[in-house]
C-alpha cells in the first residue's frame, strides 16, 4: 500500500480520516485508530476483551470514561503496527492491554503486551508495543509508533 521506504496507517470513522506516515530507516511501523467515543454495542467487549482487560480497565479509567471503546481503539492501533512487520493474524485475544491515564483523564499511554509469537520478517520480535490514547472532540484516538 505505500511506496518504497515508507510506513503507515490509515483509520476513519463517522466525521473523521486520518492517516500518518514516516520513513522506514525512522520508523519500523504505526497503527493508528479512532473511534466515536460512546459505548460498544452488546457483545462486542467480550468479543474483543480478555477478562483480566475487563477487570482492570473500570478502576484504572475515570468514570466519564467509554473505556471499553478506548480498548478497541487500542487493539485495533495494535493490530495496525503488528502486521506489516509479521504479515500475520493478530486476533483481540492475543494482545493484553494495559493503561495509564495523564492528570487531564482525557489522554494517556497504553502497553500492549503480545500473548504470541511475536517473530517478525525482519528485525527484532514484538512482545510490547507501546502508545498514547486520547479523547477529545467526541473522538477516541490512539496512536502506536514502532
Amino acid at each position: 500500500m505505500w511506496p518504497d521506504g515508507v510506513v503507515g496507517s490509515l483509520t476513519h470513522c463517522a466525521g473523521y480520516r486520518g492517516a500518518v506516515v514516516g520513513r522506514r530507516d525512522a520508523v519500523r511501523s504505526v497503527g493508528i485508530d479512532a473511534e466515536p467515543h460512546d459505548v460498544l454495542p452488546n457483545g462486542v467487549l467480550d468479543a474483543i476483551s480478555l477478562p483480566a482487560e475487563r477487570a482492570d480497565m473500570p478502576r484504572t479509567m475515570p468514570a466519564a470514561l467509554h473505556w471499553d471503546r478506548i480498548l478497541f481503539c487500542a487493539k485495533e492501533a495494535t493490530y495496525k503496527a503488528w502486521f506489516p512487520l509479521t504479515k500475520r493474524w493478530l486476533g483481540f485475544e492475543d494482545a493484553h492491554i494495559t493503561f495509564e491515564t495523564d492528570s487531564t483523564g482525557w489522554t494517556g499511554r497504553f502497553v500492549s503486551r503480545i500473548l504470541i509469537d511475536g517473530s517478525t520478517l525482519s528485525g527484532p520480535p514484538l512482545t510490547t508495543l507501546r502508545g498514547r490514547w486520547s479523547v477529545e472532540r467526541g473522538l477516541v484516538l490512539t496512536a502506536i509508533v514502532l
